[in-house]
């Protein structure tokens, strides 16, 4: 992977900002403070030659070396829109709400850019935002690929910042639905458990106590009850990667279908649906919501 080095000295004017804000501030071409941190967090970051937290407060004459990786996008100038299916619940000029099914990628990746939800939109729309590297075109969030349900979209790039920025705030309401192995204890509870990188494998996430993990939250709550599973309703307090799959793994009852955390083939997907979103509309201001049923397989 190809990589760009900056350097950045602390002057009077920045003397005692935080290390996000500072870099949000002064780095060149940065997309959105989320993405800062997640350069600090990946250890991308050095305060005089050493790793520090985002909430670091810098100092005047500090040096500031950061490491940003470069990607290579063009395969992405190839993207073409193709005529996928798109169960809309809800569209206007300004954004759609889609509910994907499970198996469908939300965009593309390391140089696949054919079957994807942004091929289907492109096909759809006439105009969607561009903020996002060019491979991205609209999607303000992502669910993975074998999660079904609600996805927003932008369609132009002041939606999608109004939309970004109420993400980042947590203003966003989710709920999910999950078959889950066993029978949990008790009917509701809070997971509160940081997660980090798997010690093993690159595509994991794990559990971790030590200064690498990071803040996640999860409450869960009991709808119903089988002889091996249980069906919960999941609300994501924080919106890390792989954040429900490994809570409930943690709790000792792993998402059904889930190859990455529990038994693939106790289900014949990953029994997770987004079920639910609501957040404040961009340009009505008013707040409105959105809940899919939940998928056949499910319910049977």
């Amino acid at each position: 992977m190809i990589m760009s080095e900056h350097t950045l000295k602390v002057d009077e004017q920045n003397h005692n900002l935080r290390l996000d804000v500072f870099l949000a501030k002064n780095l060149p071409d940065v997309p959105s403070r989320t993405y800062v941190k997640r350069l600090i967090d990946d250890g991308q970051v050095k305060v005089n030659a050493k790793s520090v937290k985002a909430h670091h407060h810098v100092a005047q004459g500090d040096e500031i070396i950061v490491t940003v990786p470069e990607e290579d996008e063009s395969w992405a100038d190839n993207l073409e829109p193709e005529n996928i299916p798109l169960d809309i619940f809800y569209e206007d000029r300004y954004l759609l709400v889609v509910n994907k099914p499970a198996g469908l990628m939300v965009h593309p990746a390391n140089g696949f850019s054919k079957g994807t939800l942004v091929n289907a939109l492109l096909f759809h729309c006439k105009q969607l935002s561009d903020v996002n590297a060019s491979f991205r075109p609209g999607i303000v969030h992502r669910l993975d690929r074998e999660t079904s349900g609600l996805i927003v979209v932008a369609k132009d790039n002041r939606t999608h910042a109004i939309l970004s920025r109420q993400f980042e705030k947590h203003k966003v309401k989710k709920r999910y639905a999950a078959l889950v192995e066993g029978d949990i204890e008790f009917d509701e509870g809070l997971v509160d458990a940081p997660l980090g990188r798997h010690g093993r494998f690159f595509d994991k996430k794990a559990v971790t106590f030590d200064d690498s993990g990071k803040e996640a939250k999860t409450v869960y709550r009991v709808m119903k009850r089988y002889k091996t599973k249980t069906l919960v309703a999941l609300f994501p307090e924080s919106g890390r990667t792989h954040q429900l799959r490994v809570h409930m793994a943690y709790l000792g009852h792993p998402i059904l279908g889930d190859d990455k955390y529990g038994k693939k083939e106790s289900f014949p997907r990953l029994a997770l649906h987004a079920q639910s979103i609501g957040f404040t509309h961009p340009q009505t201001k008013h707040y409105i919501e959105f809940i899919s049923p939940l998928p056949p397989e499910f319910r049977q």
